[in-house]
C-alpha cells in the first residue's frame, strides 16, 4: 500500500509539472477537471518513465486516481494513450534493431547463413578450347561447375587451423562468456582471463579439446560440468597453392576449405598434353595423393577431391597413353588410358555403344614403328584387349537390312511387315494379316522377290487356290518378299458426273451405280429460285466402229423438272460422265435501283420500271427540278465494273513500269522486280480510288424540248443522277499561284479568271488548260497558227491548269553525236559543190 501511495504521489507530481490546470487540481486535491486529450506525447512518455522507475503500471494507480475525482472516462483515455505509446515505441525499436541486424549481416558473406566469413578471392579463368575433344575437359569448361567451397557447411573435423583463421569461443550455462579470437602469425589465440593457446597446425577437433582444457583451469563451472564450451570457425583464412602443368599454371589464392578440383578448375584443367588420370598433390615435398579425374566423371567418386593446405603443389604431368574412339558410341572423343585397362573399360568411359552400333566387332587402327595397321577386335576380346597409345577405334553402324522381314500389302485387313520363318507359305502370311478383305481379287497375287544377286523378280500366285489348300499354288516365301493382294476396285475406272446451271452447288461429283437425276439434284443442295423446268443431259456415245454417216459426238436428252420440289417427271437414271445442265428461266430479274440526288424535289432511290428507263422519266418521278437547280449542271455517275478497272490497271502498269524501269536501267533484276510490285500496288490503289465511276454529261434543256435527244440516255442499275445547285462562282485550280473560286461575270473570258488568281506558276502549262462544266463535260484550249482560242466560261465551272511535263536534258554524248552528224553533212555539201 505504501508503494502504491508513493507511486501515486509521483504520478500527481508529474501531472503538476506537465499541466498548469492539473497543478491547480493537485493543490486542491481534485482531479475531476483533468483532460487527457490535452497531454502531449512527451508528457505521456514522462509518465511512463516514472511508472517504470517505481516498478508500477497504470493499473496500479487506478483506484487512487478515481478517489481524487478523476472520471473513469478520463482514466480510460489515459490508459489507452499509454498503451498506444508503448506499442508504437516498441515497434520503432524493433525496426531499428532489425535494420542494425541487416546492416551487420551485409558485412558477412552473402553465401553464409552462419555468419562465417571469407576474404573475397578473384582468380581469372580462361576457356579450355585446346582439349575440347579430350574426355574430362568439359569439367573445367563449365562456368556453373567450379567446386567452390560451401561456407554454410559445418566445419570439417579435420580442418587444420593456421594464421588468418578466427575462432568463436563461447561459454554457456551457469557462467557465460563469448569472444571471437584470431589465430595470430605465431599460430596462437588469446582468450581473456585464460591467456594464449597455440593452435596452429591442429585440427579444429584437437584445438577444441585444448581450448576447453585451458578454460577449465580458470572457470570452475566448466570443470564441474555446470558450463559448456563451444568452439567454431568464424573467419576462414586464404591459402596459397601452386599449380604446374595446367592450362593456366601459377600461384593461386584460394579458400582454406577449397579442394583439388576447385584449384584445377581455376587453372583451366590440364594443359594440352596434361594427364587427367595421374595428377599429383604434393605436400611437404612428398606426393600426398594421386588424383584420377575419371573416377568422378564415370562413377561420381570424389574420394580424390581432398582438401588443400597452404603451400600445396598440384603437378599435372604429361599423359602416357591416349586413344581415340569414333563412330557409334554415346560419347566419342579422346580418352586417356592407364596401364592394364582393357577395351571394356574404354567402352565404359565412352558410355557404351549407341542404339545403331555394330557390336559384334570393332575395327582399330594401330600404329607400328614404321606404318599403320588395321586390327579387328571380336566381341569375345573386349575384356582382354589392352588399348595401345595412338589406337583409333572405329565403331560402325549396323546394316540397313533385316534378317527376317517379310511384307504383305493391298486388300488384306492388316497390311504390314511381319517376321519371316523358314517354311512360311503365302497362306500363313495372309492368316497373320487377318485374312482378305471383301474386295480382294483372288485370281492372282504378286510376289516381288529379291534374288541372290540383289536383282528382283516377280512371282505370280493363284491366291484362291493357295488359300484352298493347293500346295503347288501355296508356294514357300523367302526373306524380304513383298506380297501384293490386288483389289477389284483397282481395276475400276473412277467415274464422275457433272452438273451445272441453276443449282446450289454446281460441279463434278462421284458416280455411283443406279444414281438418278433426283439423287444428284438433292446431293448438290437443290435448285435455285431461277431454275426453269428445262433440263438438258449430254451423254457420251460408245462404239467400237466409226460411223461417218452419223456426225453426232454426243447424245442429248431433254427432260422437264418441277422446280418447286426438285423432282423431274421421269426419274432419269444417270450414266458415267453425264453432263447435266439446269436452264435458267427466260424472265427472272430482280428489281434494280438508281439514285437521284441534288436539286430535285424528292431525292432518293428509284426502281427501274422497265428495261429502257430514261433520265427524264426518273427525274420526273423524283418531282422534277427545284428552283435552285442548275440546268447545265446535271450529270450521271455510272459505276465502273471490276473487270474494267483491271483492264485500266494493266494499261497504266505497262506505261508507268516502262518509264520507271528506264530510269532504273542498270539496276539489279531483283530491284526491278521490287519496283514492279511497288508500282502495281500503288497504281492499283490509285485507279480504284479515282475510277470508281464514269461521268455522263446531261443536257436537260434539250431533253425537255425533245425526249428523243441523245442526252436522255437509258439508265443502268447503280447509276446516280446528280443535279447540281446553281452556283455563280468559277473555280480555278491546278498550277496557279492561288487556288480560288472567282465570282462569275458575264462576258468575261478564260484569261480573266486566270489573271484573277495571280496567273500560272512556273510549272503551269497554259496552252493545255481546260475547263470542266457543271454537267461533267470538258473543253480544252485550241490553237491555229499563232491564234489561240479558249473555251467559254460558264457559272459553276472549273478551270484546270495542268503541270508541264519534265523535259529530258540531252547528255554531252548526245550533243557530241549531233555535232558529228552536222559536221559530216557540211563536209558532204562542201565536197558536192567542189
Amino acid at each position: 500500500m505504501k508503494k502504491i501511495t508513493y507511486v501515486l504521489a509521483l504520478f500527481f507530481t508529474l501531472l503538476i509539472s506537465l499541466n498548469a490546470n492539473a497543478q491547480d487540481i493537485v493543490k486542491s486535491k481534485d482531479l475531476s477537471t483533468v483532460k487527457v486529450d490535452y497531454l502531449s506525447d512527451d508528457e505521456i512518455a514522462k509518465i511512463i518513465a516514472q511508472l517504470k522507475s517505481n516498478n508500477a503500471t497504470i493499473n496500479d494507480v487506478e483506484s487512487m486516481a478515481l478517489s481524487k475525482g478523476m472520471s473513469q472516462t478520463e482514466f480510460d483515455k489515459l490508459r489507452t494513450r499509454i498503451t498506444e505509446y508503448e506499442k508504437k515505441n516498441t515497434s520503432d525499436k524493433d525496426k531499428d534493431k532489425n535494420k542494425k541486424d541487416q546492416d551487420k549481416l551485409k558485412k558477412i558473406d552473402k553465401d553464409s547463413e552462419f555468419g562465417r566469413k571469407q576474404e573475397k578471392i578473384k582468380n581469372e579463368k580462361i576457356k579450355d578450347s585446346l582439349n575440347a575433344l579430350v574426355f574430362g575437359s568439359e569439367l573445367f569448361d563449365n562456368p556453373t561447375l567450379n567446386f567452390e567451397p560451401d561456407l554454410k557447411m559445418a566445419t570439417p573435423v579435420n580442418y587444420v587451423l593456421g594464421p588468418g583463421d578466427k575462432l568463436e569461443v563461447s561459454i554457456y550455462g551457469v557462467q557465460q562468456f563469448e569472444d571471437t579470437v584470431p589465430v595470430n602469425f605465431e599460430g596462437k589465440i588469446s582468450i581473456t582471463n585464460v591467456g594464449q593457446i597455440s593452435v596452429a597446425g591442429m585440427s579444429i577437433e584437437a584445438a577444441t579439446q585444448k581450448i576447453r582444457a585451458a578454460i577449465a583451469r580458470v572457470y570452475s563451472t566448466v570443470r564441474s560440468g555446470q558450463s559448456q564450451v563451444s568452439v567454431s570457425l568464424s573467419d576462414i583464412r586464404t591459402i596459397k597453392v601452386t599449380i604446374v602443368g595446367g592450362k593456366q599454371p601459377g600461384n593461386y589464392s584460394i579458400s582454406s576449405l577449397a579442394s583439388v578440383y576447385n584449384a584445377l578448375h581455376l587453372a583451366g584443367g590440364p594443359g594440352k598434353n596434361g594427364s587427367y588420370r595421374n595428377i599429383e598433390l604434393i605436400r611437404n615435398n612428398k606426393i600426398y595423393k594421386n588424383v584420377d579425374i575419371y573416377k568422378f566423371l564415370v562413377k561420381g567418386d570424389q574420394s580424390d577431391n581432398v582438401s588443400l593446405r597452404d603451400n600445396d603443389v598440384i603437378r599435372i604431368p604429361a599423359y602416357t597413353q591416349r586413344v581415340v574412339v569414333e563412330g557409334e558410341v554415346k560419347r566419342p572423343g579422346i580418352f586417356e588410358m592407364k596401364k592394364g585397362e582393357k577395351f571394356s573399360d574404354l567402352l565404359n568411359f565412352a558410355s557404351g555403344f549407341n542404339e545403331f552400333a555394330y557390336t559384334a566387332s570393332v575395327n582399330v587402327l594401330q600404329k607400328t614403328g614404321k606404318e599403320f595397321k588395321v586390327h579387328d577386335i571380336n566381341e569375345s576380346e573386349y575384356n582382354s584387349y589392352q588399348p595401345q597409345s595412338g589406337d583409333v577405334f572405329r565403331i560402325t553402324k549396323i546394316l540397313n537390312r533385316f534378317e527376317n522381314r517379310i511384307k504383305i500389302e493391298g486388300a488384306v485387313f492388316r497390311p504390314d511387315y511381319y517376321s519371316f520363318t523358314e517354311g512360311m507359305r503365302i497362306s500363313d502370311l495372309v492368316t497373320r494379316a487377318e485374312g482378305l478383305k471383301e474386295d480382294a481379287y483372288s485370281k492372282r497375287a504378286r510376289i516381288i522377290r529379291l534374288k541372290t544377286d540383289l536383282t528382283t523378280e516377280i512371282v505370280n500366285v493363284d491366291l484362291g487356290a493357295a488359300l484352298s489348300g493347293d500346295l503347288n499354288a501355296d508356294i514357300e516365301l523367302k526373306r524380304e518378299d513383298i506380297v501384293t493382294v490386288y483389289s477389284i476396285l483397282d481395276f475400276r475406272e473412277e467415274y464422275k458426273v457433272t452438273i451445272d446451271g441453276e443449282v446450289k452447288n454446281p460441279g463434278e461429283y462421284e458416280y455411283f451405280e443406279n444414281l438418278t437425276l433426283n439423287d444428284l439434284v438433292v446431293q448438290v443442295g437443290g435448285l435455285t429460285g431461277s431454275a426453269s423446268k428445262r433440263v438438258e443431259i449430254a451423254r457420251m456415245i460408245k462404239s467400237d466402229a466409226i460411223d461417218d454417216a452419223d456426225p453426232k459426238r454426243i447424245e442429248l436428252v431433254e427432260l422437264e423438272i418441277t422446280a418447286d420440289n426438285n423432282e423431274q417427271i421421269k426419274n432419269f437414271v444417270l450414266k458415267p460422265f453425264d453432263v447435266i445442265n439446269i436452264r435458267r428461266m427466260a424472265v427472272y430479274e430482280k428489281p434494280e435501283m438508281v439514285k437521284v440526288s441534288g436539286a430535285v424535289t424528292y431525292p432518293g432511290k428509284y426502281v427501274l420500271a422497265n428495261k429502257k428507263e430514261r433520265v427524264y422519266n426518273v427525274v420526273m418521278r423524283a418531282g422534277g427540278l427545284t428552283s435552285i437547280a442548275n440546268l447545265d449542271g446535271m450529270k450521271i455517275k455510272r459505276p465502273i465494273k471490276e473487270e474494267q478497272i483491271e483492264q485500266l490497271e494493266t494499261i497504266n502498269l505497262n506505261l508507268e513500269k516502262k518509264e520507271t524501269l528506264e530510269k532504273k536501267e542498270g539496276a539489279p533484276e531483283e530491284l526491278n522486280l521490287k519496283t514492279k510490285d511497288t508500282l502495281k500496288s500503288k497504281l492499283s490503289k490509285k485507279l480504284r480510288d479515282e475510277l470508281k465511276y464514269t461521268t455522263i454529261p446531261v443536257n436537260w434543256e434539250k431533253i425537255v424540248k425533245d425526249k428523243n435527244h441523245y442526252s436522255n440516255v437509258t439508265l443502268f442499275p447503280g447509276d446516280e443522277i446528280e443535279v447540281a445547285v446553281y452556283n455563280e462562282g468559277v473555280k480555278v485550280t491546278g498550277n496557279v499561284l492561288l487556288t480560288s473560286e472567282i465570282p462569275y461575270r458575264n462576258g468575261k473570258g478564260f484569261k480573266y479568271y486566270i489573271n484573277s488568281v495571280g496567273g500560272i506558276d512556273s510549272k503551269g502549262w497554259k496552252r493545255k488548260s481546260y475547263i470542266i462544266y457543271p454537267n461533267g463535260k470538258a473543253a480544252v484550249t485550241s490553237s491555229f497558227l499563232f491564234f489561240r482560242s479558249y473555251p467559254k466560261v460558264e457559272p459553276d465551272s472549273q478551270i484546270v491548269v495542268p503541270e508541264k511535263p519534265e523535259k529530258k536534258k540531252m547528255t554531252a554524248g548526245e550533243w557530241v553525236g549531233i555535232g558529228s552528224v552536222i559536221s559530216s553533212l557540211a563536209l558532204l555539201i562542201v565536197t558536192a559543190f567542189k
